[in-house]
Formats: C-alpha cells, sequence, structure tokens
C-alpha cells in the first residue's frame, strides 16, 4: 500500500466530513521508524509507537468495502503491532458525532479519557468535539 493508495482511501472514507490527508501528508508520517500501518487499499489503521504507547493516527475504509470487519480486522493488526514494538497501552483521538468509528472503538475495548471541545471543523462550516480514547495493551 502506498502513500497514493493511503490518501484516496483517507479521501473517499471522510468525504464531506472533513479535509482528507494528502499523499505528501502519508509520505511523510510513513518515512518515520517509529510509524506502521496496516491492512490495505480497503482498509487501513496508520499509527506510530513511542516508548511503551501506541498512537492510532488514523483508521479509514472505503465506503465500498464497509460492514465487512476490515477497519476490525485493521485495527487488531494495529494492536498487534503496538505490542511488537513494546507499547503497552494505545491512545486514539476520535470525533464524538462518528458513530461508527465509537462503536467500533468502544467494542474494542477504548474507554473515553477526554474531550477537546469544538475540535473538528466539518467541511460544512460546524464543528464537534474530539474524544481521547485509551486502552491497556497488556
Amino acid at each position: 500500500m502506498t502513500p497514493e493508495d493511503m490518501a484516496r482511501t483517507h479521501a473517499r472514507a471522510f468525504e464531506g466530513q472533513a479535509r482528507a490527508w494528502s499523499t505528501a501528508e502519508f509520505k511523510s508520517l510513513l518515512d518515520s521508524p517509529l510509524s506502521f500501518a496496516t491492512g490495505d487499499r480497503r482498509a487501513f489503521a496508520l499509527g506510530r509507537a513511542i516508548a511503551d504507547e501506541a498512537e492510532l493516527l488514523t483508521l479509514a475504509t472505503d465506503p465500498a468495502h464497509r460492514r465487512r470487519g476490515l477497519a476490525r480486522a485493521c485495527l487488531a493488526a494495529f494492536e498487534t503491532e503496538a505490542r511488537q514494538r513494546g507499547a503497552r497501552s494505545a491512545f486514539l483521538e476520535v470525533a464524538a458525532d462518528n458513530a461508527p468509528a465509537l462503536a467500533l472503538y468502544h467494542a474494542a475495548g477504548y474507554a473515553q479519557t477526554a474531550r477537546r471541545a469544538a475540535y473538528y471543523t466539518r467541511t460544512c462550516g460546524s464543528a464537534t468535539d474530539a474524544l481521547i480514547l485509551h486502552k491497556p495493551l497488556t
């Protein structure tokens, strides 16, 4: 999976919600030895592990491939890779109005630890909170 593939999938996954990440942004993240990706062109997770903590930077599923368990598989693979890199916990940030993502993360054992008010600006101009979720990986 290339940075171009990731940018295309990300754009389709977040169409109408937020600014999609560019190919250059994905390339820059993947150039770091701390970052890693799981999945394929249909769905992927991008994260990084630093010391004993992992961060899920983004999880994207092409709308044509939703409801097939791909996001769940990418999240599980992210957690496995994070553990292999020495992470003992993982965290992520998700829009408070993203019900499908919240359902996935809660089902996987993530719990809310913080809220950032009006953090995300939607393409329509409205704002929504960001929720910070955490999960022990041990």
